[in-house]
């Protein structure tokens, strides 16, 4: 069971990150909260500092499709669960969780004050400073409504 959620920012996933470590939550997938920060903080630094050769040249021939099909889906909230990310972007499986979240905290405060170019998504291609940061709050909303905070009735 997931919770539906959808952020406007990345500073709403702050808010919601921060807001999950407070309260506590339960689990109804496989991360913990400190595997999901760990998780998107990996993507977003390989969004500024580059993505595996390997990554952009296995996804090139499917980024039209992806970038048609996929993406929208999920900046729409529609991403599907259950697809396999690549072993480079997995957590190791005891990380600790108020570790992370200040990581994750930096990680986004670096990427909002990041004055080079982006490096190209190897599914989605490249995207400007704010469709990268949707991108990412998308991407944040799909892994953290595996999480329940403690207080929400079920």
């Amino acid at each position: 069971m997931r919770r539906s959620l959808q952020f406007e920012s990345l500073e709403q996933v702050i808010a919601e990150v921060d807001s999950l470590q407070a309260k506590g939550y339960e689990k109804s997938g496989n991360w913990s909260l400190g595997q999901i920060c760990w998780h998107m903080r990996s993507t977003m630094e390989s969004n500024m500092n580059g993505y595996p050769t390997w990554m952009v040249f296995l996804g090139f021939p499917l980024r039209p499709l992806l970038r048609f099909f996929g993406l929208p889906r999920l900046l729409a909230g529609k991403s599907p669960k259950g697809i396999p990310t690549a072993g480079r972007f997995v957590p190791a499986n005891e990380v600790a969780d108020a570790r992370e979240v200040a990581e994750f905290r930096n990680c986004v405060k670096a990427f909002m004050s990041w004055e080079h170019p982006l490096h190209p998504h190897p599914g989605f291609g490249k995207m400007s400073a704010e469709e990268f940061a949707a991108f990412h709050a998308a991407h944040a909303a799909h892994h953290l409504s595996f999480l329940h905070p403690k207080s929400d009735e079920k």
